[in-house]
């Protein structure tokens, strides 16, 4: 695995939300004047940008991952504690069984490494039978140590729906971005998955790829990428799956300090601007999203959480839910927010136009 530290383990300036967000508005740094995202927004009367339906509850529940990912837009890795607790777990039950959301997200870092992570997995099929709940899960976790090799058989228990990053169908351009190793454990633990019927045919166990660039361009058709995945993965691994997500990505964090450090920014957000498309603005995920930090601080997005910008509301922490509140809120918007409205657009579910 790639030994690197995360960037707040590094004490960079890019480890701290404000520093980003002082370079992504940095016109000087860019070397012209991009017009503010939310003039565009304005463009298109979405300003200010409001939710359409509280649906999806999208929960952080550490930052803490066996992985230290180039792209890493959470700058998840071993080096970092933040995790959430069992009470903070039992905030988001309590909302869960008062409110109705159709999906429930779980990511991280790697969500697995959270020790309460089975435990609230549990406890929320007993509130909720029927909720869809996915786990991102990096796949190379199930292999990390012998307590996670069960994961294939849990996540079917309690019929998970699993999304993984695999950026790539080659050992080379895979390990490059994710670490060395990570693309032959992908294989493995796709292999696993695969055996007790996740990507298969008939048995209702969806699982999901995500496809993310490895340098500074934006992705190609979600519908090509696709193809091409399922091509390789069955005839060379024969492995299945059911969807690929194509997600650009976001300069924050760690692809920001690539952007930076390979001399990228100032064209890649110049790209994004570009490919600027309101139907994509109208359908981004933050409009029917709420995403809870590992400390229970709510969010419009998870890009918008690694940013530190709580919601515009009152009651920004689960312990203080209002729904009523929360569906009325404006959405904090900057920058960073072309990466979700580029081309055909982004979210955690793939393109959104």
């Amino acid at each position: 695995m790639n030994p690197v530290k995360s960037l707040k383990a590094q004490k960079s300036q890019l480890g701290e939300s404000a520093f980003q967000l002082k370079v992504l508005n940095d016109q000087e740094l860019l070397g012209q004047e991009l017009p503010l995202f939310k003039e565009k927004l304005a463009e298109i009367n979405l300003f200010p940008f409001k939710p359409t339906k509280l649906d999806v509850f999208q929960i952080n529940v550490g930052k803490m991952c066996n992985q230290v990912c180039k792209h890493c837009h959470v700058d998840a890795g071993p080096d970092r504690k933040e995790i959430m607790t069992r009470e903070t777990m039992q905030h988001c039950i309590d909302v869960l069984k008062k409110y109705k959301f159709s999906t429930l997200d779980l990511t991280g870092g790697a969500p697995e490494m959270n020790n309460d992570f089975r435990w609230f997995i549990e406890e929320i099929r007993k509130v909720d039978e029927k909720i869809k709940i996915i786990v991102r899960c990096n796949l190379t976790i199930i292999l990390a140590n012998p307590k996670y090799n069960d994961l294939p058989d849990f996540f079917k228990k309690y019929s998970i729906e699993v999304v993984s990053s695999l950026p790539a169908t080659s050992a080379s351009r895979t390990d490059s971005q994710r670490g060395d190793g990570v693309f032959e454990d992908s294989i493995k633990a796709l292999q696993m998955l695969n055996s007790v019927g996740y990507g298969i045919e008939g048995t209702g166990l969806m699982l999901n790829l995500v496809y993310n660039p490895a340098g500074a361009f934006l992705p190609a058709g979600q519908a090509g990428l696709e193809k091409e995945f399922k091509r390789v993965l069955t005839t060379k691994f024969g492995i299945s799956f059911n969807s690929l997500f194509a997600i650009t990505n976001i300069p924050i964090s760690r692809y920001l300090d690539y952007l930076l450090v390979s001399g990228n920014y100032a064209a890649y957000m110049d790209k994004l601007v570009m490919a600027y498309n309101p139907v994509a603005a109208a359908n981004v995920m933050c409009r029917n999203t709420l995403s809870i930090g590992w400390d229970g601080y709510l969010y419009d997005c998870d890009f918008n959480q690694m940013l530190d910008l709580k919601v515009s509301s009152k009651a920004n922490h689960i312990s203080q839910f209002d729904y009523d509140e929360l569906s009325n809120r404006s959405i904090i918007v900057n920058q960073h927010c072309y990466g979700c409205t580029a081309g055909a657009g982004s979210s955690c579910g793939g393109e959104v136009a």
